[in-house]
């Protein structure tokens, strides 16, 4: 079989088609995580701390000569700064898809576990006490 082959049959396996799907579907995912957090979560939480854009929370660890106050014009100049605001964004983001995905695992769990469980099947009679049952009805004919 020619590797040409052996590639065909992986790329069109079920797994690798559904980790195609989910790589696509998790993507599109994480741009709407993103937005709940940039464009609806985060403008809250600045409001109430009292922060327009957290992007902008940084600390200044080396010297400003220029008294630079953007942090790209800051990093552009090559000042030390420790740009706690985008992380602060990052984390957010992730426990709001950890809770997510939680939820979604913890309905998917409750609905596996509602579901009836088939019945076991009897199992199946030995073939020797199958012949010997054979044998059994042809003699009392």
């Amino acid at each position: 079989m020619g590797m040409v082959q052996e590639f065909k049959e992986f790329a069109v396996k079920g797994n690798a088609m559904d980790l195609a799907v989910g790589v696509i579907i998790g993507g599109a995912f994480g741009k709407i995580v993103d937005s709940i957090v940039g464009d609806l979560i985060m403008p809250l939480v600045s409001r109430i701390v009292g922060k327009i854009d957290f992007s902008n929370l940084f600390v200044i660890l080396g010297d400003n000569p220029s008294n630079l106050v953007a942090l790209a014009d800051i990093k552009k100049a090559g000042i030390p700064v420790f740009a706690y605001g985008s992380f602060l964004t990052i984390l957010v983001n992730f426990i709001i898809l950890a809770f997510i995905i939680f939820m979604m695992v913890k309905q998917m769990n409750r609905m596996r576990n509602e579901a009836p469980a088939p019945e076991p099947e009897a199992p199946a009679t030995p073939e020797d006490v199958v012949l010997l049952r054979e044998i059994r009805d042809s003699l009392k004919k």
